[in-house]
């Protein structure tokens, strides 16, 4: 990983949008911070595509959809986008499995939530749950007391155990059944709502992002970034980011948006303006 200073002017001139992390990347040890969140806003006034890719809920990602600075959403590590059109008041809700198919695989894992809760204790269901649609999040840190690392690759090896697939993030182990992932549902967010194919134009976007989770975006995106506490994950990321904060959490990601927006020059700005 390189430090961000090493991400050169020009590449940053030409950042049309950027995809972000919400848990640990925007937020700052659980909380959403004025700064940070006046960053997604100066991103989306200069003209830059701001849409987050994370694994939180469906409830959550309607309220992030409405109310955030943002195009839209990708939610549940990749099982949906929301998009809300603010001209007609409608939020459009893209889902990879339909209804009945999502119906089934609640009932599988309502099944393997008595399973891992009862072999791994310490853990707990994620106090968001409720809001979910489509996976089980186990929280290890968020709510609990932190698991260690071998009660969390527990809980990793019983989803994957019952066919389902698993990831860490900083706080949860998702769990669903499905082939889904963040990337992509970002394709199909891109492709469907901007008409931008993103395996032709990825050196125009920035992904940022702080967990295991993340890592098939720091794979796929050039200017891939990692906040500062990617480097807590050590040995453990199948990819690692292109470049690296200095600073941690949300002030990582302001010092993200700094850089690129010190590169944009003002008579520039607008020129992708959002649909």
């Amino acid at each position: 990983m390189k430090a961000l200073s090493t991400f050169g002017a020009n590449a940053r001139r030409d950042v049309r949008g950027v995809f972000l992390d919400i848990d640990d990347t925007l937020t700052s040890e659980g909380r959403l911070t004025a700064a940070a969140y006046s960053s997604l806003e100066r991103l989306a006034a200069a003209g830059i595509l701001v849409v987050p890719i994370t694994g939180r809920p469906a409830g959550w990602c309607d309220h992030i959809a409405r109310m955030w600075p943002v195009e839209g959403v990708v939610g549940e590590n990749g099982a949906f986008y929301f998009r809300y059109d603010r001209v007609r008041r409608q939020m459009r809700k893209r889902y990879l499995a339909g209804d009945d198919e999502r119906r089934a695989t609640r009932a599988k894992l309502d099944a393997l939530k008595e399973l891992i809760l009862s072999q791994v204790p310490g853990s707990a269901v994620s106090s968001d749950q409720h809001y979910r649609e489509t996976d089980l999040a186990i929280d290890f840190c968020e709510d609990v007391e932190r698991l260690p690392p071998s009660a969390v690759a527990r809980i990793v090896a019983l989803f994957e155990e019952a066919g389902a697939r698993a990831k860490v993030s900083s706080i949860h182990v998702n769990g669903w059944f499905g082939t889904y992932d963040k990337l992509g549902m970002t394709r199909t967010l891109m492709r469907e709502c901007f008409g931008i194919d993103l395996d032709a134009d990825r050196e125009r976007f920035v992904f940022v992002g702080d967990s295991p989770n993340d890592a098939p975006m720091f794979a796929y995106f050039p200017h891939s970034v990692g906040v500062a506490n990617i480097r807590d994950f050590g040995g453990e990321l199948d990819a690692e980011p292109a470049y690296v904060c200095e600073a941690r959490y949300g002030e990582g990601f302001t010092e993200l948006v700094d850089a690129l927006l010190a590169a944009v020059p003002p008579t520039h700005r607008n020129m992708f303006p959002c649909p």
